[in-house]
């Protein structure tokens, strides 16, 4: 979960397709019940051609339900029932997270992790005070994720700089940074640790034919 824009599907679908390629069955739920025009809908049979299964409004369905398009879908309240790994993709801040409560028993299960994606270059968590902040209206994380961008202008200083940011703020809050996220070819300028010595991990887009 995290603020409008932050990258929590891209971290979402791509945290999916690593599990996927371990050979572990793989459930994405697509829990934005916030952002009706920018979710997993449109790209879902992609998705799952790549062999995820996918929890999500069919993008057909979806146009027809103007206002009520919002809705969960029932298979996402019986989710729990599925073997493998089941990764929510959340809609963005406190308000979308709890939906999480939507799922009977999900938030007491023990090996439920929350984690939130931090961009910032976001105006919400745009310093370090900020991300403390924000973090701090979430009953509950698990740690952060440092997906500082700016879309295609996006520079190694840039996401270097927000790692900086990330992992000061994790350290107050008593949380851990767990990875950095940038697309291909700035990942692979940074290498595979950040400045904080956080992993960085590459992030395949697939959001960008996400909008209807």
């Amino acid at each position: 979960m995290g603020e409008y824009a932050s990258g929590k599907s891209e971290n979402a679908i791509n945290r999916s397709l690593g599990l996927l390629a371990r050979d572990r069955f793989v459930t994405l739920v697509d829990f934005d019940l916030v952002e009706f025009f920018y979710t997993l809908r449109p790209i879902k049979k992609e998705l799952e051609n790549l062999g995820l299964e996918v929890i999500a409004w069919d993008r057909e369905d979806a146009l027809g339900f103007g206002e009520t398009g919002t809705l969960l879908k029932a298979a996402a309240k019986g989710v729990l029932s599925r073997p493998g790994d089941i990764i929510f993709d959340v809609g963005y801040g406190a308000g979308g997270s709890k939906a999480l409560n939507l799922v009977e028993g999900l938030l007491e299960r023990p090996e439920l992790k929350i984690y939130l994606v931090v961009n910032t270059a976001r105006p919400m968590t745009a310093t370090v005070k900020d991300i403390i902040a924000y973090a701090r209206t979430f009953p509950h994380l698990d740690g952060l994720i440092n997906n500082t961008h700016l879309g295609k202008e996006t520079t190694p200083d840039l996401v270097q700089e927000g790692a900086r940011k990330v992992k000061k703020a994790a350290a107050i809050l008593g949380l851990p940074l767990l990875w950095t996220s940038a697309l291909p070819t700035v990942a692979e300028q940074i290498g595979p640790r950040d400045i904080t010595g956080a992993p960085v991990y590459r992030l395949i887009p697939f959001m960008k034919g996400a909008l209807y």
